[in-house]
């Protein structure tokens, strides 16, 4: 299994490093589209929905359409949509629990979901035009509190964060990953060939006090998106979102915690 997942990991970064600094955005919006495909193809199979293959054909054709007329429509209007999504109707759902597979409900919830899944790709493509170096160092805010929560919760996780949803997360693994984003985001605002991230961009326009509350509010959405998707799968029974990426899982199994964190941090970007 080790074996396998490393293979896929460096065959996706082959793919997609070369794509990123290519300069080409038919390139990159070849990538994004397939990427974009399968994660609504896997977001209509986790909600039960019928005809899962053809809603997503649907959604990639608007997808594709709003790539190539990015200026044409209301950005930030689109990530506030998502991030607000998120506030008021998919969090909750960790509390009080997801609605019937059967039920109406089930059905605006799989919308929504699809829309902020939607918006992420989107966010994608307008950091991706800003520059490769601002988008991954956005998508590496999400890496790295990943990164310190699996091994500050190997070290000292005792209390469960979420223990119906994902009982290998801890409270103590979330604090590490928090604390990680902070240093290593801090450090990055320091070094020169940096100055141009995500990270250093919000200490210039807004100081140091609301960088960490940035920080910290991006790495929160980090752990509400995967644990969302966590619980999407236990109500169904499913390990993975799909077989698609070997020794992986599905397209929202890596993107997962991306996706209320990018539209988010396009908005703060946005918002001047």
């Amino acid at each position: 299994m080790l074996k396998t997942r490393v293979v896929t990991a460096l065959i996706l970064l082959a793919i997609l490093l070369p794509v990123l600094y290519s300069s080409s955005f038919q390139a990159f919006a070849a990538i994004a589209v397939l990427f974009f495909a399968a994660a609504m193809w896997e977001n209509q199979r986790l909600f039960r929905k019928p005809a899962p293959l053809a809603m997503a054909l649907v959604w990639s054709g608007l997808f594709v359409y709003l790539l190539f007329n990015l200026a044409s429509f209301s950005q930030p209007l689109l990530f506030a949509l998502c991030s607000a999504f998120w506030l008021l109707r998919l969090i909750p759902t960790l509390a009080r629990g997801l609605p019937e597979i059967s039920s109406f409900a089930n059905g605006m919830l799989s919308a929504l979901y699809g829309i902020t899944i939607f918006g992420c790709f989107v966010a994608i493509a307008v950091f991706f035009q800003y520059s490769p170096k601002f988008l991954l160092s956005v998508m590496a805010i999400v890496w790295v509190a990943d990164i310190g929560a699996y091994f500050s919760g190997k070290a000292f996780g005792k209390h469960k964060l979420a223990p119906s949803i994902s009982p290998g997360k801890s409270w103590e693994g979330a604090v590490g990953g928090w604390l990680l984003v902070l240093i290593l985001s801090s450090a990055a605002t320091f070094i020169p060939a940096l100055q141009d991230t995500f990270p250093a961009q919000i200490l210039a326009r807004l100081g140091w006090i609301w960088f960490f509350v940035v920080m910290s509010l991006l790495t929160a959405a980090s752990v509400v998106g995967d644990l969302f998707e966590s619980s999407l799968k236990r109500r169904v029974g499913m390990k993975d979102s799909s077989s698609l990426l070997p020794g992986h899982g599905g397209v929202l199994d890596r993107i997962d915690a991306l996706i209320p964190v990018l539209p988010l941090a396009a908005l703060l970007a946005l918002w001047r």
